[in-house]
């Protein structure tokens, strides 16, 4: 039986447990930064707890989904998993695009 970890290295066409970790890794600091930038960026944008909800959805969906796929793709080339992530974000804009057409 294979382990979710095996599952994941079939999926992702990987061959080692250390490129895995890598990946994590990324998909780690890539998540954190956006959470610390999101604070900063609404911040600076005057956004609070009581600004309107959809306010605060419509600027997420317009700065803080793109800074967090750059910051995969940065993350990724730093940690040597450029190829992957920018695999991923090809496969990512191509199913948007199709849902806009």
């Amino acid at each position: 039986m294979k382990t979710y970890f095996e599952k994941l290295k079939y999926k992702w066409k990987i061959n080692s447990n250390f490129q895995l970790l890598l990946i994590f890794i990324v998909f780690t600091l890539a998540g954190y930064s956006v959470v610390t930038f999101r604070k900063l960026f609404f911040m600076l944008v005057g956004i609070e707890n009581d600004t309107a909800f959809w306010i605060k959805t419509v600027t997420y969906i317009l700065f803080i989904f793109p800074a967090y796929q750059f910051l995969l793709l940065a993350y990724g080339f730093l940690l040597g998993q450029f190829a992957f992530f920018w695999e991923k974000e090809k496969k990512l804009f191509n199913a948007i695009l199709k849902r806009i057409k």
